[in-house]
């Protein structure tokens, strides 16, 4: 078959039908579907041609042109004309698509399809294969010639592979972490843990914090900005700097306790990004216990605020459980302001703040001293980091500022090692991470891992992704551990010091209030006890006596039950040993929750440990 075509150059529009068959029993749809002159051509075809063995190993081809001086030399291009070689990279590529453009209107001679020798084959689409080479490889070709043009070409290529392998790793989920620099002064730690209602803007207000700190760069989130709005979910893309996880973009809940770290000019702060959901209330306690500050975060939004405000709503129960954990400092921050139905109104701004201050009060909070109302829009950064005009009426400091304002919080760095245990893994030896309460830990220090006694060596530390030789209470730690299996920790485990252990035990005395419970509480009612990072089934055994809540007077009878809103003295016994200390003697420790069937039914503090008996 005679064939017009160059070899190596593809005709500018073939119709689909001229390439050959898959199969050759399909050669009857083939001329069903070809133009008669095809049907021809098909018959012709020489189907016993040797098939095309390129050769790897030939030399890289280079035009006589190059290899010369770039002085003017003048090359005959086949067709009766001269090429200027000094002209760079511009002339080339015109003059590579005249010849290619005159060959094809020209038809040189036609190749036979099989005829010939193999080795002819082959050198013709060597050939060709050589001259699209100095075409495609423009930046090469010219750097010889035109000198800054190639140069200038060749950078740009580079960038675009620079660009291309950045976006590939990109695709991998971004980490929370964002290490620090390790020459930097020590700043004192503080952990921020956001709560309150599913879907108030907890995670949105954490990404803009992080982008507004610079702790996220502005094209991260570009690209999230995109991946969101085609899923048609473009107010999302801010959450997604904590929500690192699929299925919590997909669905736009938060599941487990996000963390995130961010400076300000006096402190170190590490974002807790709490889940809304009554589904992941246990994973928020766990956030709650190793938080030194709330954020409780309300949507001023016309139906919102009400609806986590109301009975079985998160924003009273959140509020609860962080009293509980033992969060002294409450920020109550009012999202969702540039919303058309508020529209920064101080009206509703005020509405939400007379409802909740009178519960806050109840839940112990000092509405003086523990918490501060403030203003704010997670989504477009409004009063987080800069005052705003819009809010005329609100006279007080943006958020960022108003942290970084905050007294210091005392620490008890003389005292004894307690590292409650928050998650486990395995990474070139067992690491553990946790919040330090007390005590000071230093790398190759000897600690006891309780209540399984199990002595274990400090191999590395690290502070929020940065290592150091040593840690103070307050910080989040990552520690590398010698002689311990990974499998031998539960979260709930405490690192302590040798010198002084903490206590362990099956059986205690608490103090209780009923919060939530339809019926009546009796001896042998089971709950799930959360206790500092612990999770563990407890029953009450007996019930010693009810405590007057206004007077504290104890009731000389034993109760046959207590129901919602009283208080009493229980004995409670765990299902497992578990660590814990008296209120009195370690609060952090010391203070509880007890859940059941979803909801908090009670929040305790544990006022005497009972010995086991042999």
């Amino acid at each position: 078959m005679h064939c017009s075509v160059v070899p190596g150059v593809a005709p500018s529009s073939s119709p689909p039908s001229d390439t050959a068959p898959d199969s050759w029993e399909q050669e009857e749809d083939v001329k069903a579907r070809a133009a008669a002159g095809l049907q021809s051509a098909l018959a012709a075809l020489n189907v016993n041609a040797k098939p095309f063995i390129p050769n790897v190993d030939a030399a890289v081809f280079v035009p006589t042109f190059l290899q010369s001086s770039p002085t003017e030399i003048s090359n005959s291009d086949g067709h009766g004309r001269s090429v200027r070689a000094c002209g760079g990279v511009s002339s080339i590529v015109s003059w590579f698509t005249s010849v290619i453009t005159e060959c094809h209107l020209c038809r040189l001679a036609p190749v036979e399809n099989g005829g010939g020798t193999e080795a002819d084959m082959a050198v013709e689409v060597e050939t060709w294969e050589q001259k699209e080479e100095p075409g495609e490889g423009e930046p090469g070709g010219g750097g010889a010639l035109g000198g800054e043009g190639g140069s200038s070409e060749e950078a740009q290529g580079r960038e675009e592979v620079e660009m291309m392998e950045e976006e590939e790793e990109e695709e991998l989920p971004v980490l929370k972490v964002i290490p620090l620099p390790p020459n930097a002064p020590k700043k004192e730690h503080v952990n921020v843990v956001f709560i309150g209602h599913v879907d108030a803007g907890k995670s949105t207000i954490g990404g803009q914090i992080m982008y507004l700190t610079g702790m996220v760069e502005k094209r991260t989130l570009e690209k999230y900005e995109r991946e969101a709005k085609e899923k048609n979910r473009e107010t999302w893309y801010l959450s997604w700097a904590l929500d690192t996880n699929q299925e919590e973009r997909d669905k736009g809940k938060t599941v487990e306790v996000g963390r995130a770290y961010f400076e300000t000019e006096k402190k170190h702060f590490t974002i807790l990004d709490a889940p809304g959901h009554k589904s992941f209330v246990p994973n928020m306690i766990g956030g709650a216990s190793q938080a030194d500050l709330a954020v409780l975060v309300i949507s001023a939004r016309k139906g919102e605020f009400e609806t986590g405000f109301e009975k079985g709503g998160q924003t009273r129960e959140h509020a609860m459980l962080a009293k509980t954990a033992g969060v002294k400092h409450l920020i109550i921050l009012v999202n969702k302001m540039d919303d058309p139905t508020v529209n920064w109104s101080l009206e509703r701004y005020e509405e939400c703040k007379e409802k909740l201050v009178p519960f806050l009060k109840k839940v112990g909070f000092n509405p003086k001293k523990d918490i501060y109302f403030m203003p704010c829009s997670g989504l477009t950064g409004a009063n987080l980091k800069d005052p705003i005009e819009e809010c005329t009426w609100y006279m007080g400091l943006p958020f960022i500022p108003h942290l970084d304002s905050l007294p210091s919080f005392n620490r008890i760095t003389d005292g004894p090692v307690r590292l409650p245990i928050v998650d486990k893994y395995k990474d070139m030896g067992t690491v553990i991470l946790g919040k330090l309460e007390s005590g000071s830990i230093a790398k190759a220090q000897q600690l006891v891992m309780m209540p399984n006694r199990h002595t274990v060596e400090v191999l590395s530390l690290l502070s929020d992704e940065v290592e150091t030789d040593e840690a103070v209470p307050g910080e989040n730690l990552k520690l590398r551990l010698k002689g311990i299996e990974e499998e031998e920790i539960l979260p709930g485990f405490i690192l302590c010091n040798a010198e002084n252990l903490c206590h362990s035990g099956r059986t205690f005395d608490a103090q209780i209030v009923i919060i939530e419970h339809k019926s009546i509480i009796c001896p042998g009612y089971n709950a799930v006890l959360h206790i500092h990072t612990c999770i563990e089934e407890v029953q009450i055994t007996a019930l010693i006596c009810l405590v007057d809540k206004k007077t504290g007077e104890k009731s000389k009878t034993r109760p046959r039950f207590v129901k919602q809103d009283q208080v009493c003295i229980a004995r409670l016994r765990c299902a497992g040993t578990i660590c814990l200390e008296t209120f009195k003697d370690f609060p952090q420790m010391g203070r509880f929750t007890l859940r059941d069937e979803g909801k908090t039914i009670a929040i305790g503090k544990v006022l005497k440990l009972v010995p086991e008996k042999d």
